[in-house]
């Protein structure tokens, strides 16, 4: 394939700072997922893609973190997956469809949400090219519930579903601070639980495997991140995510989401503005070699 199918995605509105519309030549594919059908408490993380975009202009292309620079990579941003408000079935298979078409580009996707509901998609498609694949999850919640209100596929759910379509089983979950009594009982005897003192440990176990990073934006503490639809205190700052990101070069990152902003709780719109410093760092750390 040597173009996107247009009828998978919508390319109207704002282009990540620094995207080419062209995949040729590119080695990131960056694309939206404006869907927040199964929000629990606040609503509004459909409105975080665009947010992100938008306000992406106001950060510098160099990441002093990581000493790199999006000028020296080349990344499209896809622009929006189409899909149909309601139920959450559909858009988790249409955002496989997307994911498989920015994997055929040859290009390592990189999915904004939305909410969490919708990894599970991308998830089964990067496995199905990479059947041995880890995933990394930062969230402040276990999301390892059966079902929500309902809903198999409620963003409460999400990594019980990123199970199902996870050949390896191979789940590690970083400073989960939220869950319920029989999640953290999974958690703990399943060893999926990783503190940020020994992730250096974990990550060196699975060196060279290929890794998908899906990055639940509540990870981060309230104070730094009120513009999500689940707050939880006891959170992390951008100095713990550099630590992380630091931690990942030299690994095997070949997918990753950014999912939970909704930037209408934050009227300061300082929650937009890291989560595009986040995709910032994600774009580097997957063009790195």
């Amino acid at each position: 394939m040597t173009a996107i199918p247009k009828e998978l995605f919508n390319r109207d509105g704002a282009i990540y700072m620094g995207a080419q519309r062209d995949p040729a030549g590119c080695q990131v594919g960056l694309f939206g997922v404006p869907y927040d059908g199964t929000t629990s408490f606040r609503p509004g993380t459909r409105f975080g893609p665009a947010a992100i975009r938008q306000v992406s202009d106001g950060l510098e292309t160099y990441d002093p973190q990581l000493d790199a620079d999006l000028e020296d990579i080349a990344f499209a941003d896809l622009g929006a997956v189409e899909i149909s408000f309601g139920a959450p079935e559909p858009v988790v298979e249409a955002v496989r469809q997307a994911t498989n078409a920015v994997l055929d580009l040859g290009l390592k996707p990189l999915m904004l949400g939305g909410e969490h509901s919708i990894s599970s998609g991308a998830v089964a498609a990067v496995a199905e090219r990479y059947p041995d694949l880890v995933l990394l999850q930062l969230d402040a919640h276990a999301d390892l519930r059966e079902s929500w209100l309902g809903g198999r596929h409620s963003h409460a759910c999400a990594m019980r579903r990123c199970l199902e379509v996870l050949p390896s089983g191979e789940l590690l979950q970083l400073a989960i601070r939220s869950g319920t009594k029989q999640e953290f009982q999974e958690l703990r005897r399943e060893q999926r639980l990783v503190g940020m003192q020994q992730l250096a440990a974990r990550l060196q176990a699975i060196q060279g495997r290929p890794l998908y990073l899906t990055v639940d934006l509540d990870w981060f503490d309230p104070s730094v991140m009120p513009g999500t639809g689940t707050p939880e205190p006891g959170g992390y700052l951008w100095a713990d995510f550099a630590e992380l990101t630091a931690l990942l070069q030299g690994q095997n990152l070949v997918a990753a989401d950014v999912v939970e902003l909704a930037p209408g709780l934050d009227s300061s719109g300082c929650s937009s503005v890291l989560a595009a410093k986040v995709v910032r760092s994600l774009l580097l750390s997957l063009a790195a070699p």
